[in-house]
């Protein structure tokens, strides 16, 4: 029997833009969606066309932030933000998703990081890749089309006139996304563990669970009830179909 191995995160999607002529690609991604408690944080990261990856300072993993660790994570953000081109991080309140819902708070989230990262280094960024989703109102990025067979496993061609293309799995295949991925994820769980320190907020364990509906934060919030950190409605849809 073959020994599956494990695929890692390329600039497979990144060159073919490079070829195109797109000198400044940003891989993006959010952190946060699926919380009770706490922002969406969304990341973005430019990488330069000729950059080449090498471990003479950090022995760094890039990949898909859920599957590392947190020291691993903490590592690649350092070695991030020293190598990349530019990088940028957006949140969206626990207000704004309250009053707006997740979809549009996330696409605000978005938006943010692409401005962060442009005050950052790079006022021209080129194209945006994204991890599963588009992003509405960006002007100057219109979503992108691809072409290709069905079910290839080689990143699509490109078709001229995009700005944009949502990536299913982007931070198991793009480096930029995955990079993406781990800044936003850090900075994060720094806000939910500062926030996890005020003595009103201990018992929901957010320095533990990052905010995320735990069965611990679940018996926390129908002992305690909510705070102004936690998405309320999201928070008693889920509990009510629980029951």
């Amino acid at each position: 029997m073959k020994k599956k191995i494990e695929a890692y995160p390329n600039f497979s999607y990144e060159k073919k833009l490079w070829n195109r002529g797109y000198r400044n690609v940003a891989g993006m991604d959010e952190v946060g969606r699926g919380c009770f408690a706490g922002p969406i944080v969304c990341g973005s990261v430019v990488f330069s066309s000729n950059f080449l990856i090498t471990n003479s300072k950090f022995q760094i993993k890039i990949d898909d932030s859920k599957k590392l660790t947190p020291r691993q994570r903490e590592i690649a953000d350092e070695w991030i933000r020293e190598s990349a081109v530019c990088w940028g991080v957006g949140k969206a309140s626990v207000s704004e998703i309250n009053k707006y819902g997740l979809s549009k708070a996330t696409a605000s989230a978005f938006r943010r990081s692409l401005v962060d990262a442009k005050k950052r280094g790079s006022d021209s960024i080129d194209y945006l890749l994204i991890d599963a989703f588009y992003i509405p109102y960006v002007r100057g990025y219109p979503k992108g089309k691809f072409e290709g067979k069905k079910g290839s496993k080689k990143p699509k061609i490109f078709i001229n006139g995009s700005k944009q293309l949502a990536v299913v799995n982007g931070d198991e295949k793009s480096i930029s996304i995955a990079a993406a991925s781990i800044i936003a994820k850090v900075y994060r769980d720094n806000l939910m563990i500062d926030l996890s320190k005020k003595s009103k907020y201990k018992k929901y364990k957010w320095r533990k669970n990052k905010g995320y509906g735990t069965k611990e934060h679940q018996k926390a919030i129908k002992k305690y009830g909510t705070t102004r950190h936690h998405r309320k409605k999201f928070v008693e849809t889920f509990l009510n179909s629980a029951k």
